[in-house]
C-alpha cells in the first residue's frame, strides 16, 4: 500500500484496481470520497478546474461560502426566500435537542420520503445536499475503462469529478428542443459507467420525457447506471422518476433540497435507488456522508416535503414572477429558452459577460453564461421585487 493511499482498504484499492485506476490515483479518489460530508468542497475543487476556463462562471454547489452583499442575487438558482414555514419551526425546535444525537430524525424524513414517493424505505438515503451523492457516483461508476455521458450543456460538476478521477467524459448536443438525446448518448459512449440526465436541465431548464429515460434503461450496457439528476423538478410540477427506482432499475435519482424547499444553506438531499447500488458508494467513510447528518437539517427536510399545497403554492408565485419577466423579454424581442423551472436562459445577441457587467453596474447579480452558449445569460427567478429591479433594468440597458 503506497502512502498516499494509506486510508484505503485492500478491498477498495482492489476495487480500483480492476476498474483501471492506476496506483497513482488512489490518493486522489480517496480524498474525494473519503473525506464523508467534506466530499463537496473537493468536488468543488475539481468543478473550480473545469469552470476556470469560463471566467464568468460560477459554482451553483461546492464552492466556498461568500458573504451575501446587498446586490440583486438573482445568478445561482436559489430559492428566493427560506424554507417553508412548518419546516423552519419545526428546524428551530430541534436546536433545542441538538445536544443529543441523531435518534428517530433520520428515520422520520426516510418515511417521509416513502410516503411522497411510494418507494421503499431501502431505497431512500438521506444526504447532506446533492453534490457528495453525485461525486461518490461517478468515482464508484465510472472509472478510467468507462467513461461519463452528458448533454451539452448540463450542470458541470459530474464531468468536473470525472475528470479529476481521469475517466472519460463525452458530451452529446441537446436536442433542437432542447431534451438529452438519449440514443445520441448511448452511442456517442456504448460502454460507459454513467448516463447523466439532469432534467429539469440545468442550464435550459427544459424537461428529458421519463419515456426517454426508460430506452435508455433499456438499451444502455450492463453495470451501468442512470444517474437522474431532478434537482428542480419540485418548480416544474412534471412526473418524476423514483418509480423507476422502485422497480429495481440501474438508475439512481438524485434530489435536493437547495431550491424550491428553500434550504440551499442547510445542505439537504437525497438518493433514490435500489440497496446495492448505492451501498457500493457507502464503503470509504463508514457511512459516515449519509448517517451523520444535522438534526435541524433533516427535521426540515422532512417535514417540507409532505407540504404538498405549500410547495404548489410556491412553485405558483415562481410561476407568476416568471412570466411577467418572459412577458417584458417578448415585448422587446429579446429571445429565451422557454423554462420549465425557475430560471431561464436570454440569448441578448452580445457577449454575455458584457451583459453581465452591465447589470452588475445597476446592483444585480445574474448568472452565468455556458461555453457553448458564450450570447446566453442563465437568470434565477427571484423575488417580485427582484424580478421587477432586473425588469427595470433590461429596460433601462436597452438590452
Amino acid at each position: 500500500m503506497t502512502e498516499a493511499s494509506a486510508g484505503l482498504s485492500e478491498d477498495f484499492e482492489a476495487d480500483l484496481t480492476r476498474r483501471g485506476y492506476s496506483r497513482r490515483s488512489f490518493g486522489r479518489i480517496f480524498g474525494l470520497l473519503a473525506a464523508g460530508p467534506g466530499v463537496a468542497s473537493v468536488a468543488g475543487a475539481a468543478f473550480a478546474q473545469t469552470t476556470a476556463t469560463n471566467p464568468h462562471a460560477k459554482a451553483d454547489a461546492g464552492a466556498a461560502p461568500t458573504a451575501v452583499s446587498a446586490m440583486v442575487h438573482i445568478g445561482a438558482n436559489e430559492c428566493w426566500t427560506g424554507p417553508l414555514e412548518p419546516g423552519a419551526k419545526a428546524a428551530a425546535a430541534a436546536v433545542a435537542t441538538g445536544n443529543r444525537y441523531t435518534s428517530t430524525q433520520r428515520t422520520d424524513f426516510v418515511n417521509a420520503v416513502v410516503a411522497v414517493e411510494k418507494v421503499p424505505a431501502s431505497h431512500v438515503l438521506p444526504w447532506a445536499g446533492s453534490s457528495d451523492p453525485m461525486a461518490r457516483i461517478v468515482v464508484t461508476y465510472c472509472s478510467p475503462t468507462r467513461g461519463l455521458v452528458i448533454a451539452n450543456p448540463t450542470f458541470e460538476l459530474a464531468p468536473s469529478v470525472a475528470r479529476y478521477i481521469g475517466a472519460k467524459v463525452s458530451e452529446v448536443p441537446l436536442t433542437a428542443d432542447y431534451r438529452h438525446d438519449v440514443k445520441a448518448m448511448l452511442a456517442a459512449d456504448p460502454n460507459a459507467g454513467v448516463y447523466y440526465i439532469c432534467t429539469p436541465n440545468n442550464p435550459t431548464a427544459t424537461i428529458t420525457p421519463l419515456a426517454d429515460v426508460e430506452w435508455l434503461l433499456a438499451n444502455k450496457p450492463a453495470g451501468s447506471i442512470v444517474l437522474l439528476d431532478e434537482a428542480y423538478t419540485h418548480f416544474a410540477g412534471v412526473p418524476v422518476g423514483s418509480y423507476l427506482a422502485a422497480q429495481d432499475k440501474d438508475i439512481i435519482v438524485l434530489r435536493t433540497f437547495s431550491k424550491l424547499f428553500g434550504m440551499a444553506g442547510m445542505r439537504m438531499g437525497l438518493t433514490i435507488a435500489r440497496p446495492e447500488l448505492m451501498m457500493k458508494t457507502m464503503r470509504y467513510d463508514g457511512q459516515m456522508a449519509s448517517f451523520a447528518l444535522p438534526n435541524p437539517s433533516v427535521v426540515c427536510g422532512a417535514v417540507s416535503l409532505v407540504q404538498a399545497d405549500l410547495i404548489a403554492k410556491r412553485r405558483a408565485e415562481m410561476v407568476r414572477v416568471r412570466d411577467r419577466s418572459l412577458a417584458l423579454l417578448d415585448k422587446r424581442k429579446i429571445g429565451y429558452i422557454p423554462p420549465a423551472a425557475n430560471f431561464f436562459m436570454v440569448d441578448w445577441k452580445k457577449p454575455a459577460r458584457d451583459v453581465k457587467a452591465a447589470f452588475a453596474g445597476e446592483g444585480i447579480e445574474i448568472g452565468r453564461s455556458w461555453p457553448i452558449w458564450p450570447n446566453l445569460s442563465r437568470i434565477t427567478v427571484g423575488s417580485a421585487s427582484e424580478m421587477d429591479a432586473f425588469n427595470a433594468a433590461v429596460v433601462k440597458l436597452n438590452l
